[in-house]
């Protein structure tokens, strides 16, 4: 059937093109062998990770089933239903007849954007026996009656894992694209992938992206004109130059997280939200953290706080003679941000931040969901034994992680399209960067998972640092809290419940799209939208039901907000005060790659 449906290519691959496919195989196959010798398996080194967890999850899942099983005999029922209309509808289509589909892929699903998916019979089968299986399963999940919220929360997790695995998309001979593609290529797509396969598996262990050498840091990605002022063994500070004549009065300091590096901010300059900040007038310092390694180990949550928005905050007064700053920083940048404002305004120096922005942060991690699947008791167990050993959370294993929770998008999409189809990803900036990531000292990430994730000691005021109990009632520092309304990580309600924990004046601007995407939002876009609302509710859905929509960007929003009642100075140049320009953005530290 699949020679009717589609036709061989007329320009079929010649000799030299196969010869070539084989040889990186073999090649690939080589490099492979070579890099297991080098990095076998040490028994020595625990998993970051507890491998046990998925079967202790599905057990204790079935256990209750068991005893429980009324949700479990109503799904099958309805799932045999759904098997019956959908062969009887499947049976009318090979007939000549039509059907109406029982099942859709979700909004946003694009593995069965292909038309054959729908147009051809057999695979319109494939791909709906699918989704109701799925969607079946997730039923049996979410009707468990009684089950412990922990124990669904992993079961769930597990579940998405092994359906999005296990989609027809991702296997050659039930994706009709891969069927079509090989027949063109007379079967080199396949060998070709085979070649990548082999490559990716030889140089990282996991899927890899192409196109990485299209960016060059300080070339067309983190290429921001400026220069590191000052710097310690934990970050270095850039002070970006100005393009205007005069400057905002305050400086503006953003603070990123420490999992990925800091230039999210700074993609390619037509998306560049640290470029058009400086655009419009602000003198913009940013904190980029060092690539830490085992001799940072013993570094906790203290330090970080001192040696990085403190001591920027020395800093930048001594390059511009200004005591009052405004800070901002994007998901775990915002809660050290806030952490810093409480050490601050329990030693009395809260004046010295005049306004402060979190972008999809959180205060209050009581509502983690998919997220507290690493938070049980033995995760963190496992985790511990890990960076005890190592002194610091690698990258690779920190980007497996987030890559889990988004499969589909960060996983399974580059296994179709490098494997199956021997395509080259389109060059992507933010996906460059997200493979970028940065190693996490021992101390900090131990305590960050106990006391913040796990404990929630930073909403229910029981953390302490270096001494100081943190106490967020007592910031007044006025704060702006950003989310966005599609955010995997962040949850937008539970950002919005975050912010009424300060003690301040608190304004909520919701953003379209997710956690990255949702940020890099640039005015010339025209893009996503935002929705603002004077009043803080109790609720987020009382502040979204009086809110407004507004189109466009956000970024041109908060910029009036941060200008506003502020005068203007001459622009100052990165080096022209009391700290001297160390070298030129975006540093060195950026540059140290996991």
């Amino acid at each position: 059937m699949i020679a009717d449906l589609w036709k061989p290519a007329a320009d079929a691959p010649s000799p030299e093109q196969f010869a070539d496919a084989w040889g990186r195989v073999l090649t690939g196959a080589l490099d492979l062998a070579r890099a297991s010798a080098t990095r076998a398996f040490d028994p020595h080194v625990p998993l970051p990770y507890d491998p046990s967890a998925p079967a202790r999850a599905f057990a204790d899942f079935f256990a209750h089933l068991a005893a429980n099983p009324a949700p479990l005999f109503k799904v099958q029922a309805d799932a045999a239903a759904d098997w019956m209309k959908l062969w009887s509808a499947t049976a009318a289509r090979l007939a000549g007849g039509e059907a109406r589909p029982l099942i859709e892929p979700e909004r946003g699903d694009r593995r069965f954007k292909d038309e054959a998916w729908s147009e051809q019979p057999a695979f319109d089968y494939l791909k709906q026996a699918y989704l109701l299986a799925s969607r079946r399963a997730q039923e049996v999940i979410d009707n468990a009656e009684g089950l412990d919220e922990g124990t669904r929360t992993r079961v769930e997790f597990f579940t998405q894992q092994f359906l999005q695995a296990i989609s027809p998309a991702n296997f050659a001979f039930t994706n009709p694209e891969a069927i079509k593609r090989a027949i063109d290529t007379n079967s080199l797509s396949l060998v070709s992938g085979l070649a990548n396969l082999l490559s990716d598996a030889a140089e990282a262990g996991a899927v890899q992206r192409r196109a990485a050498d299209e960016f060059e840091l300080g070339v067309n990605i983190a290429a921001t004109p400026g220069s590191v002022v000052y710097q310690n063994e934990l970050m270095q500070l850039i002070q970006y130059a100005p393009v205007t004549d005069k400057a905002y009065r305050r400086p503006l300091l953003y603070v990123p997280p420490l999992v990925n590096k800091y230039y999210l901010l700074d993609l390619q300059p037509k998306s560049s939200l640290i470029r058009w900040l400086v655009e419009q007038g602000h003198t913009v310092f940013v904190i980029s953290w060092v690539n830490a390694g085992p001799e940072l180990a013993d570094k906790d949550i203290g330090d970080y706080i001192r040696q990085g928005p403190i001591e920027a905050l020395d800093a930048i007064e001594q390059a511009t003679g200004e005591r009052q700053v405004d800070m901002f920083g994007f998901c775990m940048g915002g809660t050290l941000i806030a952490i810093a404002l409480a050490w601050l305004a329990a030693k009395g120096q809260g004046d010295r931040v005049a306004s402060t922005t979190t972008i999809g942060t959180l205060f209050d991690f009581s509502r983690l969901g998919q997220w507290a699947t690493f938070s049980e008791p033995e995760q963190l167990r496992a985790m511990e034994r890990h960076l005890l050993h190592k002194g610091f959370m690698a990258a690779q294993d920190l980007q497996a992680l987030f890559s889990a929770v988004r499969a589909n998008d960060l996983i399974w999409s580059s296994v179709v399209n490098h494997y199956l189809l021997d395509r080259e990803a389109p060059p992507s900036d933010i996906l460059y960067w997200f493979a970028d990531g940065a190693h996490i000292p021992r101390a900090f990430l131990l305590s960050w998972a106990k006391d913040i994730l796990n404990g929630n000691k930073l909403a229910k005021g029981g953390l302490v640092v270096d001494g100081v109990k943190i106490d967020l009632g007592r910031v007044k520092t006025p704060l702006t809290a950003i989310s966005l309304k599609d955010d995997h990580v962040s949850a937008w309600n539970a950002t919005y419940d975050s912010a009424r924990l300060m003690g301040g004046e608190v304004r909520f601007l919701l953003g379209g799209s997710g956690h990255n995407a949702g940020v890099i939002n640039p005015p010339s876009a025209n893009k996503h939208g935002y929705w603002v609302n004077d009043a803080l509710p109790a609720t987020a859905e009382q502040w979204l039901d009086g809110a407004e929509r507004k189109d466009g960007s956000w970024w041109p929003h908060w910029q009036h907000m941060l200008a506003a009642g502020q005068d203007k100075v001459a622009a100052r140049q990165p080096g022209t005060g009391k700290l001297k320009a160390i070298e030129p953005a975006p540093g060195s530290y950026v540059r140290s790659r996991a």
